[in-house]
């Protein structure tokens, strides 16, 4: 009994290690986010070239009815040279998308501009397949990817393309703003995550001189950098990263805009976002078990190297929770009746405050972006993100297993509903599953771990439960709410 009790607390604190190793580059980070906006404010942009280059805009989509003619018409809206500017609509679509595309591209064509609609014999590649499809068909220098939901603003071009300042700059990356912030509360929480991603981890990391990446969307890239890094492979759900990874281990850098916004649609309902995490962690654990070696063996200096290892590895990061979460129950009864082991539990209550930068790193965020809003509003906001994401740890759990067991899945689109939520169900994917089952079970685990906790008078989990009843709840919820509206 002894055993297994020691092996329960062995991997407790293995996963609390890992979370707190985390925690910490993150608040590396952080501060080097913040020096890059403390400084003075930067000067002018660097000057437009004097002969504009050629970029093509490539637009990849699939059954994109709601959302397809926005963003056609968003790109043709573009502030470039026309004969300069190339815009492809790579559309494997297999349902009347394909009309509503042809439609508005013949339309813009009519009006002078260069743009196809370009068609595969098959999805081969998926997004990837698509991108380096459309390479073969265009002669454009630059290449500008925008996903279904983007709407960029006519400017995004002269704004991006003169930061190509000299020939190792590969990639100039900007910023997701999001349309539909205020719709909902699972909008604003994802708003609060990916704000942090995009005001603090990519300008850390930018700063720093550490790997930073391509986010899929909203950005331009050198074809040279696409071609010398060996292009889009499609062995990986995150074909952004992957090549990301390739590019900056050869000899390319990137250049993130944090300035220049990409405004875009985010996930509306649950089934939408959690095939959207599912295809982010699952392609991160594939690119992490593609690269982590590369890196590794790299001649990049041990700080890049440390932070490229939690970059790859941070869909992980969920494992680790999951796991806490699982064993933090029985810990409750082991704390009781192994009273040797008091000594241990009182480390790890140290450790625990090592969370507290994942606080800073999240408040930094949100004060950047609400700089005038009260600071009690920051409180709740943070509480309801973090218990929302352990809500979500069995399912992208499941999503690293499979990354890292290169277990092969298709890419799963997210849905978009532009501005037909109602018609949007049409592409929804009933989220209630065995995994809803769990998870409301899950909720009543965690809610018997409080019951421990007040049983016994030990209090140290209760927060821990707290966010994990709130956060498994909230997810069964939506789960049983959003396939109710699927019907």
């Amino acid at each position: 009994m002894k055993e297994l009790e020691i092996l329960l607390l062995a991997l407790y604190g293995l996963c609390l290690l890992f979370v707190l190793g985390f925690s910490l580059t993150q608040f590396q980070l952080t501060r080097l986010a913040r020096r890059a906006f403390g400084q003075p404010r930067p000067g002018p942009p660097p000057p437009p070239p004097a002969v504009w280059p050629r970029v093509t805009v490539q637009l990849p989509l699939y059954n994109e009815v709601f959302v397809v003619e926005r963003i056609i018409t968003a790109a043709a809206r573009l502030d470039y040279p026309a004969d300069r500017l190339h815009i492809q609509v790579l559309d494997d679509s297999t349902d009347e998308t394909v009309a509503l595309a042809a439609a508005a591209v013949a339309r813009f064509r009519a009006q002078g501009l260069r743009i196809d609609q370009v068609r595969r014999p098959d999805r081969t590649g998926y997004k990837a397949g698509a991108l380096a499809y459309g390479l073969t068909q265009t002669d454009g220098e630059f290449i500008a990817i925008f996903d279904a939901d983007f709407v960029p603003e006519p400017d995004f071009l002269r704004r991006t393309v003169p930061y190509f300042t000299s020939p190792e700059i590969g990639v100039v990356q900007t910023r997701w703003t999001h349309l539909n912030e205020n719709d909902s509360l699972l909008t604003r929480l994802q708003a609060f995550g990916l704000n942090a991603h995009f005001l603090i981890e990519q300008v850390g990391r930018n700063l720093g001189g550490h790997f930073i990446n391509f986010n899929g969307t909203g950005g331009v890239w050198r074809r040279q950098c696409i071609e010398q890094a060996g292009g889009w492979h499609a062995d990986t759900l995150t074909e952004d990263l992957d090549l990301s990874y390739r590019a900056q281990l050869g000899p390319w850098r990137f250049v993130y805009l944090p300035q220049v916004q990409a405004p875009a649609e985010l996930p509306a309902t649950l089934d939408a976002l959690k095939s959207q995490q599912y295809r982010w962690t699952k392609g991160a654990a594939e690119t992490a078990r593609k690269h982590l070696g590369a890196v590794l063996r790299s001649g990049k200096s041990f700080s890049t190297k440390l932070h490229a290892v939690f970059h790859l590895l941070n869909s992980t990061v969920f494992v680790a929770i999951l796991v806490m979460a699982l064993l933090s129950v029985p810990l409750v009864l082991i704390r009781e009746y192994a009273s040797e082991f008091q000594p241990v539990f009182r480390l790890a209550a140290v450790c625990v405050l090592g969370f507290l930068p994942l606080t800073y790193y999240f408040y930094t965020a949100w004060r950047l972006d609400r700089p005038t809003a009260p600071g009690w509003q920051f409180a709740p906001r943070f509480l309801l993100f973090l218990a929302v994401s352990m809500g979500l740890c069995l399912h992208n759990t499941r999503a690293v297993l499979a990354g890292l067991a290169r277990r092969p899945t298709a890419f799963i689109r997210t849905p978009k509903m532009g501005a037909a939520p109602a018609a949007g169900r049409r592409y929804r994917t009933r989220s209630f599953s065995a995994q809803t089952v769990l998870e409301g079970l899950l909720t009543l685990y965690f809610g018997f771990g409080i019951g421990l906790g007040i049983y016994f008078g030990s209090y140290g989990l209760l927060p821990f439960h707290s966010l994990l009843v709130l956060g498994f709840g909230t997810v069964f919820y939506y789960s049983v709410r959003h396939n109710r509206a699927a019907l």
